[in-house]
């Protein structure tokens, strides 16, 4: 191969490197689960409204993302790091650190509510509806996710402003200047280490 040929394919696999590779994220994202279908199940059929988990494959979540659930008190949401909760559609045997329901405050059976969810953990992330039983989340009511670190999770909005910038003090401040007086006439002299030693 000559110089020219082997600097064409150096050029090619870096074009194509640059083409295929994602752009970092320069904002956080609201994703609507399911999209236009939301998160609803057909107790009648046993069928979701949509692929949940083709839904998932399509997106790219990062830290201080949100998941928008259009629903209804009919579902749940439930929100593991637990990939063995996760399984079995079930909350019963889960601790109050790795998983969490969601229902919006809404006890009134078939009324419509948003579930807002933010993503503050990094990694697999898994949700599911534990309603009926289980049986929603076993018949495709449930969905996994991998959340990257992105932008990171954004500042708290309870944080206290950093405190206003002083400029540092300068070498000469840092201690006192060291004074020597002359011993007057009935000043005692005190050695440190021993105490007052003479007049």
């Amino acid at each position: 191969m000559t110089g020219a040929t082997i600097l064409h394919l150096i050029t090619m696999v870096v074009l194509i490197t640059a083409a295929t590779s994602q752009a970092p994220p320069t904002k956080y994202i609201n994703h609507t689960v399911g999209d236009n279908a939301g998160w609803f199940f057909n107790s009648t059929t046993n069928t979701t409204a949509t692929n949940y988990s083709s839904w998932a494959a399509s997106q790219t979540f990062n830290l201080g993302d949100y998941l928008i659930f259009k629903t209804s008190s009919n579902q749940t949401v439930i929100q593991t790091y637990n990939l063995t909760t996760f399984k079995n559609c079930s909350i019963d045997d889960t601790s109050y650190t790795d998983t969490f329901v969601y229902n919006g405050g809404n006890t009134v059976f078939n009324q419509a509510f948003t579930i807002i969810v933010p993503l503050t953990i990094q990694g697999p992330n898994y949700f599911f509806s534990d309603a009926s039983d289980g049986i929603q989340c076993q018949h495709g009511l449930a969905f996994d996710i991998n959340v990257s670190r992105g932008l990171g999770l954004p500042p708290s909005p309870n944080q206290p402003p950093p405190p206003p910038y002083r400029e540092p003090p300068g070498p000469d401040s840092a201690y006192p200047p060291i004074i020597f007086r002359p011993r007057e006439r009935g000043q005692e002299i005190v050695d440190l280490k021993t105490g007052p030693a003479c007049k």
